[in-house]
C-alpha cells in the first residue's frame, strides 16, 4: 500500500466539484459539493445514532438501502435539521437536482449537509446553480468539493491509496470534514458535523462494502471525540465503482480492509487536530483491558474528559484526572493495577504505578506535554484488550467559536 495524491478523484471514474451559490449569505466561501461515478457503484454508508436527525440523513438512508448510489450531493452552511416536513421536502429535492443534472435516478444519489441546525434549507439557491455545480465536475476537482464541505474546519482532511488485489491496481480515495459537534455514534444504516466520503475503484459487492465500512468505523470514527456531542447529521459513505477490473470481492479481503481501516483512521486523527479551537492531538490508548470493548471504553471517557482536555491544553501532568474519567467509564478495571505515562516526541514520563503516584520532574512532563501530539499511555494487567481513542485539548477558542458560532 502507497499513499498517492488525488483524494476522492484518486480511483478511476469519480469526478468531483465544488461551487459557491450562497447557502449562507455572509460565507464567501464554496457550500455546495457534489462526487459522481461515470458508472453504477455498491455502496455502503454509516449514519449518526443521534435520535435527532437531519432529513439529508433520512434521505440518504432511504436512498442507499438497496446497496447502489452513483452520486453524493452535499452543501455546508445550513444543517437542514429540525426543519420538519419541509426540511425533508428540501432533501429529497437535492437529490432530484442533482439526479436530473447527471441524468440518473434520483434514489442514486445521497445526500449531505452541515452547517446551523433549525434554519430552512434555501432549497431554491441550490436549484439555481446545479448545472454550474456539474460544470464543476473534474477527475481533479476533489480540492474544490473538500473546501465547498468545510464549516469551522481549519485543516484540509483528505488521503487516498494505492494497492494491488488479483494483479489490479484498486485505488482507495476520502476526504472528510468535522471540527466540532464531534463525537461520532455511528450505526450501519439504522441511524459543525462529521462527514466522510470515501470512493474506490475496486469491485465489492455491496454486503462485503458493509461490513467492511462497519469494522472499519468501529476502529476508527467511533472512536473520536472533539466535544462530547454527537451530531444529527453525521454520515459516512463509501462508493465502489468496479472500475479497477478487479474480480468482485464476494468476502472480505484483508489487503481492501486493511487499506480501508488506514484511510479512515488516518481520516480520523486528521479531525482530532483540526477539532475546535485545539492546539493539540490527544491519542489515548488503553492496553491489559479484560477485553477491547472495555480498552475502548476506558480510553474514550479520558479522551473525552473535559478535565483531561483542558490540562492537556496547559500541559499539566494532572494524572489523577485521567484516573477519574476511567473509574465513571462503565468499564471493569483495577484502579490498583494502572500505570500511567505521557508521552511525545520529548520523551515520555510515568506519573502513575499501581494506582500510585509516582516521583517524576514536572520540568520534564511539562516538556511531554507541550507537544503538538502527545499520548496517554495506560497500561492494565488484566487481559489483552487494547483499544486508542483520538481526540484534542480544549482550549480558549472552542469557547469563542462556538459562543458565536451562528454569527
Amino acid at each position: 500500500m502507497k499513499e498517492i495524491s488525488g483524494g476522492v478523484c484518486a480511483p478511476k471514474g469519480f469526478l468531483a466539484g465544488g461551487i459557491r451559490c450562497g447557502i449562507k449569505p455572509t460565507s464567501q466561501k464554496k457550500d455546495l459539493a457534489l462526487v459522481y461515478s461515470n458508472n453504477f457503484c455498491s455502496a455502503a454508508a454509516m449514519f449518526t445514532a443521534n435520535k435527532v436527525k437531519a432529513a439529508s440523513v433520512q434521505v440518504s438512508m432511504a436512498n442507499i438501502a438497496d446497496g447502489n448510489l452513483q452520486a453524493v450531493i452535499v452543501n455546508s452552511g445550513n444543517a437542514n435539521a429540525c426543519t420538519g416536513e419541509e426540511g425533508l421536502k428540501a432533501a429529497k429535492q437535492m437529490a432530484k437536482y442533482a439526479a436530473d443534472a447527471l441524468l440518473i435516478d434520483p434514489e442514486l444519489v445521497a445526500v449531505a449537509s452541515t452547517g446551523v441546525i433549525g434554519v430552512p434549507l434555501p432549497i431554491d439557491i441550490i436549484g439555481k446553480n446545479i448545472n454550474a455545480l456539474k460544470a464543476n465536475l473534474r477527475n481533479d476537482g476533489n480540492a474544490d468539493a473538500l473546501e465547498a464541505i468545510m464549516t469551522t474546519d481549519t485543516r484540509k482532511k483528505e488521503i487516498a491509496v494505492e494497492i494491488e488485489i488479483d494483479g489490479k491496481i484498486v485505488h482507495i480515495g476520502a476526504m472528510t470534514k468535522g471540527s466540532g459537534m464531534i463525537h461520532p455514534d455511528m450505526a450501519a444504516a439504522k441511524h459543525a458535523t462529521m462527514l466522510a466520503f470515501i470512493t474506490t475503484d475496486a469491485a465489492v459487492i455491496p454486503s462485503v462494502l458493509n461490513e467492511c465500512l462497519q469494522k472499519a468505523v468501529k476502529k476508527s470514527f467511533n472512536r473520536l471525540t472533539v466535544d462530547g456531542d454527537t451530531s444529527t447529521n453525521d454520515m459516512v459513505l463509501l462508493m465502489a465503482n468496479g472500475q479497477a477490473g478487479n474480480k468482485p470481492l464476494v468476502k472480505e479481503s484483508d489487503v481492501f480492509y486493511k487499506a480501508l481501516e488506514f484511510v479512515c483512521v488516518s481520516l480520523t486523527k486528521m479531525m482530532a487536530r483540526d477539532g475546535e479551537g485545539a492546539t493539540k492531538l490527544v491519542t489515548v490508548t488503553v492496553n491489559g483491558a479484560l477485553d477491547e470493548e472495555a480498552a475502548e471504553k476506558l480510553s474514550k471517557s479520558v479522551a473525552s474528559s473535559s478535565l483531561v482536555k483542558a490540562a492537556c491544553f496547559g500541559a499539566d501532568a494532572n494524572w489523577g484526572r485521567v484516573l477519574c474519567a476511567m473509574g465513571y467509564s462503565g468499564a471493569d478495571f483495577n484502579p490498583e493495577k494502572t500505570n500511567v505515562s505521557f508521552k511525545s516526541s520529548a520523551g515520555e514520563v510515568q506519573v502513575c504505578r499501581d494506582g500510585m503516584t509516582v516521583p517524576f520532574s514536572e520540568d520534564q512532563a511539562k516538556r511531554v506535554l507541550s507537544q503538538e501530539e502527545i499520548e496517554i499511555f495506560i497500561s492494565l494487567k488484566e487481559g489483552n484488550g487494547c483499544a486508542s481513542v483520538w481526540g484534542c485539548d480544549l482550549t480558549y477558542d472552542y469557547v469563542k467559536i462556538n459562543g458565536d458560532y451562528r454569527s
